[in-house]
């Protein structure tokens, strides 16, 4: 009995710590690429895109777990709505990142809580509990305190207002998608691998014309000419954000198999105080006291949101085919942010209390 909780401890602190690093070096490669490249964002993201649908069709081809969908049209045509709202989705929290600090990005997209609540409510008909309303807001008012004007803060460091508009829809898309999941995977025989696949095959495909029009092929193509970009950064930081955005799927699999939503808020949080602390000794983020203020804010609102419903029920059976990280394998960003997981969890698991009244 005691090696075997020895074995687990051993297990869920080696997912968790992975999970925590894969995440943060998302979140400072792709700025650091984005900041080097600020004209190639489309491009960075098509090519994350299809080196994680290589990576699917080469852990297929090593594993039998690994199972590559045949392309049917009728399948194709209705996951279309859940393909264009990872992309659009995947797209604005690209943009979103370019024009922020890194330390800030977690401000910026600090209403993904409160419209993931919101978006789910309205999807299954339910009003949340008086404590969950209580956790939106005050995680609301987190954001808000970060976004509020200060005379600190110097001009090149300030937001601007498009760029936390582009915060905001990234949050919008990111509680969509988490709804739009539950009816996207009966078409992909429930597999999440199959809908990874589908997901970053289908948003390339959309995403390649719009790389096109916007120039980008142009512009990259002027930057070899010129001789004094440094491609090696755009380079290495596809690969390496393509591959981690990969092993995020799978270590985001595993922290829900091996751990429980209250691990996620803990390690959530840890990870937010170091993208912090790194954002501002890698980039020389400027911290603020609103600033400082609003991260411990949003945190604090989402570890009770997540506490409040770690009391309501205890889950018979982790349900990782509902998490919004496992299509989104290409994985910008963080993206698959611990926070989301905890709240797809709590939305399905409400959703079963919902049914047996």
């Amino acid at each position: 009995m005691h090696v075997s909780i020895n074995i687990h401890t051993l297990q869920v602190a080696g997912v968790v710590s992975f999970y925590m690093s894969a995440a943060l070096v998302m979140v400072f490669v792709n700025k650091a690429v984005l900041s080097n490249s600020p004209d190639l964002p489309l491009l960075f993201l098509l090519v994350q895109l299809l080196i994680a649908v290589v990576l699917l069709h080469v852990s297929a081809a090593i594993s039998h777990r690994v199972e590559i969908p045949k392309f049917e049209w009728e399948v194709a045509k209705k996951l279309i709505p859940v393909v264009l709202v990872n992309i659009v989705g995947l797209v604005f929290n690209t943009l979103c990142l370019r024009g922020v600090e890194a330390s800030y990005f977690q401000i910026a997209r600090g209403l993904q809580l409160p419209l993931t609540i919101c978006v789910s409510s309205i999807h299954t008909r339910c009003i949340p509990s008086i404590k969950t309303i209580v956790a939106a807001i005050l995680v609301s008012l987190g954001f808000f305190v970060g976004v509020a004007p200060s005379t600190a803060l110097p001009l090149f460091a300030s937001p601007t207002s498009i760029t936390l508009f582009y915060g905001i829809l990234s949050s919008l898309f990111i509680a969509l998608h988490a709804v739009l999941i539950k009816s996207s995977l009966p078409h992909c025989e429930n597999s999440t691998i199959q809908l990874a696949w589908w997901t970053n095959v289908g948003s390339a495909v959309f995403l390649f014309p719009f790389v096109v029009f916007n120039g980008e092929l142009q512009i990259l193509r002027a930057n070899f000419v010129e001789g004094s970009w440094n491609g090696n950064v755009f380079a290495w930081g596809c690969l390496v954000t393509g591959i981690f955005g990969f092993l995020l799927c799978v270590a985001g699999l595993l922290s829900i198999k091996v751990t429980s939503p209250v691990t996620h808020m803990f390690s959530s949080a840890a990870r937010s105080v170091l993208q912090t602390i790194l954002g501002v000794y890698i980039f020389h983020d400027i911290l603020t006291v609103n600033r400082i203020s609003s991260i411990l804010i949003i945190l604090g609102g989402t570890m009770y949101y997540t506490w409040v419903k770690s009391c309501e029920f205890i889950p018979s059976q982790p349900q990782p085919v509902d998490l919004e990280s496992a299509p989104r394998s290409s994985l910008m960003m963080e993206t698959h942010d611990s926070k989301i997981h905890t709240v797809v969890w709590s939305v399905d698991e409400e959703e079963k209390q919902e049914a047996h009244r």
